[in-house]
């Protein structure tokens, strides 16, 4: 096995190692995530994977793959124990984005424009749990966006082809999972408001 290869497990393993407690807290119902951010999350993440792998991410995208995977059953969890359904005409444009990827990747038989869009995408996914965070940082978990964060730094240094298809979302991954996790510090840190 190759360094790059050992590097794509241990990205691997860091995604199972970040999701089990927040799946785990997630039924304990102490972590209520936002239903629409992990649908379309969920939906993004399976479309980056296999633009990568089209674009011969290798390694690299190993940890994209199992976090598509996981993802959908933490979008599934969201629906099925009705953690936070909230959700405004912005949420609704972003999942519809979305789902309008794909063809987008079809028609112009390039992966570039679909992780693009998709990319942009995501980041807005993360507009109802920075709401979230917000309002209620208390049912958010902030090591789980660090450890994403961090998954997603070796996600990038596993990948076999670094191309802007295989690197930009991950990168904008690490970015956004930073301002979740300082977003969720420095709230928590606010004094209680005043009813």
């Amino acid at each position: 096995m190759s360094l790059i290869q050992l590097v794509g497990l241990a990205a691997v393993v860091l995604t199972v190692v970040a999701y089990v407690p927040y799946i785990g807290a997630i039924r304990a119902k102490a972590v209520k995530p936002h239903f629409f951010s992990w649908l379309i999350w969920s939906l993004t993440t399976v479309i980056v994977f296999f633009a990568q792998m089209a674009a011969e991410g290798g390694a690299g995208a190993w940890s994209t793959g199992m976090s598509a995977a996981i993802t959908l059953y933490v979008a599934w969890l969201a629906l099925v124990l009705r953690s936070d359904f909230s959700n405004t005409t912005a949420d609704w444009c972003f999942l519809i984005a979305a789902m309008l990827s794909l063809p987008v990747w079809f028609f112009t038989d390039d992966p570039l424009w679909s992780v693009v869009i998709l990319t942009v995408v995501d980041a807005f996914g993360f507009g109802p749990t920075l709401r979230k965070a917000w309002h209620k940082p208390q049912e958010e978990s902030m090591q789980f966006y660090l450890l994403f964060g961090a998954r997603s730094l070796l996600s990038v240094a596993a990948l076999e082809s670094r191309t802007l298809t295989t690197v930009l979302f991950p990168v904008a991954m690490v970015v956004a999972c930073v301002l979740v996790s300082v977003l969720l510090w420095w709230r928590r840190r606010q004094p209680p408001a005043v009813a």
